[in-house]
């Protein structure tokens, strides 16, 4: 048995339990053991007084002292018709210590009165008044030696713990082996199917199957299947996807070669003199380098398994200031286009900064494009500052134009490959991938809007610190 396992931290608890019901039977039981004692020696003295009353005092001293010895005292006075009678005696060892009227005594005087009799090491003498029996008279009243009182007060509180012992073992291990039946063992199932069927996921055959009786662990046990059954179909769908993947990589690569001869070849044709030929020419070109560039996407980001970001701290202005350079050295001698950015000069961030300059020029590239296409002045901005995110610090990037705004189309499913682009004749890929660089940040990009009035996006990372 492991001293942590659940079935030893349960054993333990029920043997610390059992004990402290028995401690508090215990008390009560040596205080009703004391009253007990007390009372059969009132009994008794009462029976030797009856005796010697019978006898119209003709028992001798010798014969009374035998009385006062069955009885277990030293006197004994009995009240009988409002007259108080020494009835019994002989002499006493010492003072009386302490008197005790067990007719008005209350359950917590019993429980203090027995402890307190336990804790003393020394007899001691004491006096005990009580109702006679049977209506003997009024009142009877005997002074006794306490060390048997003791002695059999102690016997019995021993016995009591033994006995408590006893019990505790036997109901700790019946409790065990219940739990160790009906709650560790279905567990052990579990627990069991969970690592086999994490050796062989693709194995139906590992799935759990739920039989358990127990309403809770029946529960696991299904919502276990349901899991185990959605990702041994998700697995099989990946495991298909891949080598869809593989095979249209290489269908790609194929195509992409036939598409660039087939592009060259017309090339050639709009030198021809025939004037349809010569208008057709063009709008060949174009859907071949579409195809091509279709074909160099899809090859691109078959291959794309992005490694993990490498985190360092960087400041945030001098990576969009590179971002900036960049793209306005595509821009050449087109001057309707105004960059503007807004973000503290002393902004750090952890983050991989190949990645996010990667998420960044994607970014602010689709807004220029956009810009581009509308053939309108337009402006550009990037503004950061420190904030919250579901209780997290970070920092917030916006990247926002003023152009026409995004399809409809677009705006469905915009972070999603091969689903539309943001801009007409893209694949739909760039976002796609940014998306998935910063979700490998642990942050989030999201649409913030985009209407006629511009697009913005909203990009937020974690500090890292």
């Amino acid at each position: 048995m492991v001293v942590n396992s659940l079935s030893a931290r349960f054993l333990w608890l029920v043997v610390i339990f059992v004990m402290l019901a028995e401690v508090l039977i215990f008390v009560p039981s040596v205080a009703r053991f004391r009253e007990d004692y007390l009372l059969a020696r009132l009994e008794r003295a009462q029976i030797a007084s009856l005796a010697l009353l019978a006898s119209d005092g003709s028992i001798a001293g010798e014969l009374a002292g035998e009385l006062l010895e069955n009885a277990g005292v030293f006197n004994v006075v009995l009240r009988r018709d409002e007259v108080r009678e020494l009835i019994l005696s002989s002499p006493l060892p010492g003072q009386i210590d302490a008197t005790y009227d067990l007719r008005s005594a209350t359950a917590f005087q019993l429980m203090r009165n027995a402890l307190g009799e336990m804790r003393r090491s020394e007899p001691r003498i004491i006096r005990v008044i009580g109702d006679p029996v049977r209506q003997g008279g009024l009142l009877i009243e005997i002074t006794l030696d306490t060390s048997n009182l003791q002695s059999e007060l102690w016997d019995y509180g021993q016995r009591i713990l033994l006995l408590s012992l006893l019990i505790s073992g036997i109901t700790a291990l019946l409790l065990y082996l219940s739990i160790r039946a009906f709650v560790v063992a279905p567990m052990q199932r579990v627990i069991k199917s969970m690592s086999d069927y994490a050796k062989a996921p693709e194995d139906v055959n590992r799935i759990i199957t739920p039989q358990s009786r127990i309403l809770e662990i029946r529960e696991a046990e299904t919502a276990l299947n349901q899991m185990q059954t959605d990702l041994t179909g998700l697995l099989r769908q990946k495991d298909r996807l891949a080598q869809l993947g593989g095979s249209v990589a290489r269908i790609s690569h194929d195509l992409r070669n036939m598409l660039a001869t087939a592009s060259m070849l017309a090339d050639r044709m709009e030198m021809s003199k025939d004037p349809s030929v010569k208008r057709a020419a063009p709008k060949l070109v174009g859907s071949l380098s579409r195809a091509i560039n279709l074909c160099e996407s899809t090859l691109a980001f078959g291959k794309a398994e992005e490694p993990p970001p490498k985190l360092t701290r960087l400041r945030l202005s001098a990576l969009v200031e590179d971002v900036i350079e960049s793209e306005k050295l595509a821009l050449g001698d087109y001057a309707k286009i105004t960059f503007l950015k807004e973000l503290p000069g002393d902004l750090t961030i952890k983050a991989d900064g190949e990645q996010l300059f990667r998420v960044l020029h994607n970014l602010v590239r689709n807004a220029r494009q956009a810009l581009e296409a509308s053939d309108q002045p337009g402006v550009i901005e990037i503004l950061a500052k420190p904030c919250l995110h579901e209780s997290r610090s970070g920092v917030a990037i916006r990247i926002g134009d003023t152009g026409p705004g995004l399809p409809a189309k677009a705006r469905e499913h915009l972070f999603e490959a091969f689903q539309g682009g943001a801009r007409k004749g893209g694949v739909g890929l760039g976002l796609a991938i940014s998306a998935e660089l910063v979700r490998g940040h642990g942050g989030r990009l999201e649409l913030v809007r985009s209407d006629q009035d511009g697009t913005e996006f909203r990009i937020w990372l974690p500090d890292g610190s």
